[in-house]
């Protein structure tokens, strides 16, 4: 897959990611770019447990980038979260 489509699967999966995790709103941005990474993480994740990554930009990729962002997402708001406290 070429580095373009990374980003375009990344930019669709931090936008579905950001309205599940983040309801309140906040920084789209932050988490479109967040997005981007997670779907390497969701790639990497699902080939460390046997299953096919990202394979192109079909349903299945989405899905599996789509799980990446939500836990960098995840992971990032729970640690900044706990910084405002």
């Amino acid at each position: 897959m070429s580095i373009l489509a990374w980003i375009i699967l990344g930019l669709v999966a931090g936008f579905i990611a950001s309205k599940l995790v983040n309801r309140s709103g906040g920084s789209l941005v932050l988490d479109l770019v967040l997005g981007v990474v997670g779907s390497f993480v969701g790639g990497f994740l699902f080939t460390r447990f046997g299953a096919a990554g990202v394979t192109g930009l079909n349903l299945y990729s989405i899905l599996v980038a789509t799980l990446g962002a939500v836990v960098v997402l995840f992971i990032y708001h729970a640690l900044m979260g706990r910084r405002a406290l």
